[in-house]
């Protein structure tokens, strides 16, 4: 192969344009023993690439098989049914409808209880939402007076250039 045609496949080759069959081409040529001086410093690479694709790696690798997958599949399955009793169970107890005297009294007193305590609580929160809103109206006053402020001193600055003019 003539020299000039190697230099050519060694531009396009550092500019990652060559072909595979360019490829060995160059392989072969740095591979044997007339090259060019200029370009001896390219056979070492090329001779890499060579021995690097006959390199075999001929260690057994162990594979390490895990001992819990019986458990996992186990926890699955296990997780499948408490979702189906999840599913089955509410729609099998709504043929069963209790009413209020189905309740003991303390039941009932308990549950009284609770609505009473839960209906002080939603009043409080009421009252404390009704509280902000008031500090709600206080902050967009003082936000405005804050911009009416500023109006104020642009006034005071022009009026003062004008003055000392």
């Amino acid at each position: 192969m003539a020299l000039n045609d190697i230099e050519k496949l060694l531009e396009k080759y550092n500019n990652a344009e060559t072909s595979q069959q360019e490829e060995a081409q160059l392989k072969a040529y740095f591979a044997s023993d007339n090259v060019a001086s200029h370009l001896e410093h390219y056979k070492p690479l090329f001779q890499y690439f060579s021995q690097s694709q006959q390199e075999q790696f001929t260690k057994d690798v162990p594979l390490k098989t895990k001992k819990n997958t019986k458990l996992y599949q186990w926890i699955s399955v296990a997780a499948v049914i408490v979702l189906m009793l999840g599913f089955l169970i509410p729609s099998l107890s709504q043929d069963q409808k209790t009413t209020w005297a189905d309740y003991s009294e303390e039941e009932q007193q308990m549950y009284l209880e609770t609505k009473q305590a839960l209906a002080m609580l939603s009043s409080n929160f009421n009252e404390g939402t009704s509280s902000l809103n008031a500090l709600e109206l206080a902050s967009e006053n003082f936000n405005e007076g804050l911009e009416r402020a500023s109006f104020v001193t642009e006034f005071s600055e022009t009026t003062n250039k004008l003055l000392k003019n």
